[in-house]
């Protein structure tokens, strides 16, 4: 099981690398990089544009999910 540290830490860093990402090997890499911590779901919403600091404010019991 991932830490909550674990997890937090991965997702900024996906943000960063997706955020910087210029090809679709860049993407997949990245994808399969982070995809045993972080799960489809949170990476598909990093890459459609949702902040980390927005998921991980969901996560953490702020906002009411979708």
């Amino acid at each position: 099981m991932t830490s909550t540290v674990d997890f937090d830490a991965a997702l900024r860093e996906a943000e960063r690398e997706l955020r910087e990402a210029q090809t679709a090997d860049d993407v997949r890499r990245i994808w399969r990089k982070h995809f045993g911590t972080l799960g489809h779901r949170s990476l598909g919403r990093l890459l459609i544009g949702r902040s980390a600091s927005e998921l991980l404010a969901k996560r953490h019991g702020g906002a009411d999910e979708d």
